[in-house]
């Protein structure tokens, strides 16, 4: 595992509590330090840090060696505890971040209480690194693919019979193309991760999401 994997595995356990907190702490306290870290991209999961990582290989870049780790939260509403470990009250490394339009309000609280700041608007949250997604990243990737485009992808990828099926669910019937190509991706564990770096690495680089692109120019 690279330096940033491990930091990555102590961060996600320290920030979990339980027995294996402090070691963990300790850990992600010496890795910080020692390894040449350089800034911690917090994303809600782990297709955005999927997304992410496919996009700095297409423009040229290594994350890892540049002391970059994207670390998953698994979940907006852990933000303020990762912002705690990490940021000015923790280890002080600097903070970027991905979220969702509907989880603005979770991180605008948690960079207030982890004394980052108090932004208030989109921009105000740009200016500290953390760029928001309407209405989330695989929308923002469907949207820039366009449904053909995912359909091409998801060819590719093998599940095209899959998709079909899925299609004439009842329950699908009555859903647009984008909200079935979005449910889709949600229904295999495994495969919004999958889907995150296929459409990445589908994608005209004039097209990349902004959101995406300015995180990833801001690190």
């Amino acid at each position: 595992m690279h330096e940033s994997g491990r930091f990555r595995a102590a961060a996600v356990t320290w920030a979990a509590g339980g027995a294996d907190a402090p070691a963990a702490a300790e850990a992600a306290r010496e890795l910080a330090t020692g390894s040449g870290l350089r800034t911690v991209v917090l994303v809600e999961g782990v297709s955005d840090r999927a997304a992410l990582e496919a996009l700095a290989v297409r423009r040229g870049r290594d994350l890892e060696a540049e002391g970059v780790c994207v670390v998953p939260l698994g979940g907006a509403t852990s933000i303020g505890r990762f912002l705690a470990l990490l940021g000015p009250q923790g280890l002080d490394v600097a903070l970027a971040g991905l979220c969702d339009a509907a989880e603005v309000g979770f991180f605008r609280r948690a960079l207030e209480r982890a004394g980052l700041g108090s932004p208030r608007t989109h921009e105000e949250l740009e200016q500290l690194g953390f760029y928001v997604c309407d209405a989330d990243l695989e929308d923002e990737l469907i949207r820039a693919l366009g449904p053909a485009g995912v359909e091409q992808v998801v060819d590719t990828e093998g599940d095209l019979r899959s998709l079909r099926t899925f299609r004439n669910q009842p329950a699908q019937r009555t859903r647009t193309v984008r909200q079935q190509l979005r449910r889709f991706m949600g229904t295999t564990g495994g495969r919004k991760e999958q889907y995150a770096r296929a459409m990445v690495d589908a994608l005209d680089l004039e097209r990349v999401p902004r959101p995406l692109d300015d995180l990833l120019a801001h690190l």
